[in-house]
């Protein structure tokens, strides 16, 4: 069977892969149906340009030369801003005359927070973990007709550094899958998906703003800003920003982002009870040597940027 499906005669198996990385790269595959190739699907928007890749990838098979062969095109490093004359004539980019633009998956939003923040763990392998989930979510969607819950349905949440595991690695109930990542149209995984849906609804924004996972990263996400950022507002937002979306903030932002910081301040200052409440979310220990009122101002400007479009959007 693999010699058959690796064939020179069988072209379809490289056409059906490489449309598959194209897809992972630019949001959309040169078939858009990447699910059906065949004369059910969509027709291919550049034919001679999936042959090709397809021949080169039956060369050697290498699929860490096929990457490079894509990052490093022309088309790929295009500027992604959106134009309004190509909007017009080309909203889904098809003709590719931009670079591409698209939301981060699910599972790629929660690890770019953890990661900022410095909480992700680059272990490789192991069991799966359970990290953060709402309290009561299984029983409550599993519940026994009696009133009862099956031991099953017991959700064990992990702790310490398996809290903060790759995305990859969380364990997967297929009848109820994690809130957070479902929220970001992750599928289910009861059938195969092979393309996923991309929806932008207020869900998002509140899952970011208030799950523990986002809530706790950007308080981790402050701490790193206040000891490493610099000194001034203006060279720890700077800072901020370079992490997060790897550019400088606009004089625009700061201003924003300095008012935010100062009003929340002064909240914090006035109600030191709520920051104590706000920096004890999640396992992780916050920084006694840092101010809270400050550190929890720091926390709130730090969740607005892992708000914002460009954090969570590819490209």
């Amino acid at each position: 069977l693999a010699q058959w499906l690796t064939h020179p005669s069988h072209p379809l198996t490289s056409r059906v892969t490489v449309n598959r990385y194209w897809q992972s790269y630019f949001g959309i595959g040169l078939v858009k149906t990447s699910e059906d190739l065949g004369s059910q699907g969509e027709p291919p928007s550049h034919p001679e340009l999936l042959d090709w890749l397809a021949a080169e990838f039956m060369t050697t098979w290498n699929v860490k030369h096929l990457q490079r062969l894509i990052v490093t095109s022309a088309t790929y490093r295009q500027v992604s801003r959106v134009m309004p004359a190509l909007v017009a004539r080309d909203p889904e980019n098809r003709l590719l005359a931009r670079g591409p633009r698209h939301r981060l998956p699910a599972e790629g939003i929660r690890d770019l927070a953890l990661s900022v923040s410095g909480l992700l763990q680059h272990k490789i392998g192991g069991p799966s973990v359970s990290p953060y989930q709402p309290a009561g979510l299984w029983e409550e969607l599993m519940a026994r007709a009696d009133g009862k819950n099956w031991t099953a349905q017991e959700y064990s949440q992990s702790h310490g550094a398996d809290l903060y595991r790759r995305t990859m690695y969380t364990f997967w109930k297929r009848t109820c899958p994690p809130a957070q990542l479902a929220t970001f149209d992750a599928p289910d995984r009861e059938t195969c998906t092979v393309r996923r849906a991309r929806t932008n609804t207020p869900l998002q924004a509140l899952v970011l703003m208030n799950d523990p996972t986002y809530v706790e990263a950007s308080r981790k996400f402050a701490e790193r800003i206040l000891v490493e950022g610099g000194s001034t507002p203006d060279e720890r937002m700077t800072f901020a920003f370079r992490l997060a979306i790897a550019r400088q903030p606009t004089p625009r932002e700061q201003t924003v982002l300095r008012r935010v910081f100062e009003q929340q301040l002064a909240r914090f200052k006035a109600d030191p009870t709520s920051a104590t409440k706000l920096l004890t979310v999640g396992e992780s220990p916050w920084n006694e040597q840092l101010p809270a009122a400050e550190l929890a101002a720091w926390s709130a400007v730090a969740n607005v940027i892992l708000n914002l479009d460009e954090t969570v959007t590819k490209g």
